[in-house]
């Protein structure tokens, strides 16, 4: 139960190029309020087209915040966030009783509806030591190591995640005792009400958005906003979907064409993972349309 009932954040949670965007803004603009992004990757300032930024237009129509907030030089976790978003809305309730949150992190979303866990702090040359193995021999070797020491968590992890594999390697490392010992499922409480939205869309509908939103990425000039960076690709604020295979390309590994289609296959993947985090989450109310006045209606009805 919330302390403040008439205070609430609406999350509008979904897979990427769902249109989580638009809907936010015309939610946001309904209540005349103002939207925190929750997505990993939109709150560098660096980084505008390869990760989707909502566009200046979008930006004018609803003030956002958590974009282009942060330097790629900055490390920014889910804990970095949790206090960034609490922070701001005390902020905005103090002129607003309803806040707008969308983006596709997972655990962002997570650390701020429930809080995270607490986690020893690891020895900073046991996690340097990880990252100058994993740069050495890959994500092969950072899976194998992370199967022999922590099996259980490798059974339950994405092992496609190199960051989500080096910090259970590092924990396990630093304290001898795996990361899942240190998830005590306990939710903290917010003095806030949480309705959850999610958003979804036929398979092929989705598919056909993600490349679509490819085409145009390199329409926009994706591949000179990735050259431009190419100092601090070992940052790991771009070893991510749009710019590792747009790296490759300006290697001369693949070809213009190879660098789109495996970025259409990775951001098809990286969708499919994120459904499967938001769909074990039981109060995401679930809406196949972009219908904002059948979301606002569940709101405005207590969401039952």
């Amino acid at each position: 139960m919330s302390t403040s009932p008439n205070k609430k954040v609406i999350v509008i949670v979904g897979p990427t190029a769902v249109g989580k965007t638009a809907v936010a803004i015309d939610v946001a603009r309904h209540y005349g309020t103002e939207i925190i992004s929750a997505d990993s990757r939109q709150c560098f300032r660096e980084l505008r087209i390869g990760v989707a930024r909502p566009s200046d237009e979008e930006l004018h129509l609803v003030r956002h915040h958590f974009i282009a907030s942060h330097s790629i030089h900055q490390e920014v976790n889910a804990g970095t966030f949790e206090e960034y978003a609490l922070r701001k809305a005390k902020e905005l309730f103090a002129t607003h009783d309803t806040i707008v949150m969308t983006g596709g992190t997972g655990l962002y979303i997570k650390a701020f509806c429930e809080g995270l866990d607490e986690i020893p702090e690891v020895d900073a040359d046991i996690r340097a030591g990880i990252i100058s193995d994993y740069e050495e021999q890959g994500l092969p070797w950072l899976q194998q190591r992370v199967q022999e020491m922590d099996p259980l968590f490798y059974d339950k992890a994405e092992i496609q995640n190199p960051q989500r594999l080096m910090r259970a390697l590092e924990v396990i490392t630093s304290t001898g005792r795996s990361v899942l010992e240190y998830r005590t499922g306990n939710k903290a409480k917010r003095d806030f009400d949480i309705i959850r939205i999610g958003l979804e869309l036929r398979k092929e509908q989705l598919h056909q958005n993600i490349n679509d939103r490819v085409e145009r990425m390199f329409d926009y000039g994706l591949v000179d906003e990735v050259r431009e960076l190419i100092a601090f690709r070992d940052l790991n604020a771009l070893r991510t979907v749009g710019y590792s295979e747009v790296f490759d390309m300006l290697d001369g590994s693949t070809t213009l064409e190879e660098a789109k289609q495996q970025i259409k296959v990775n951001t098809r993947h990286y969708a499919k993972r994120q459904m499967t985090w938001f769909r074990k989450d039981k109060e995401v109310k679930w809406f196949s349309s972009p219908e904002t006045m059948d979301m606002i209606t569940y709101v405005e009805k207590g969401n039952d």
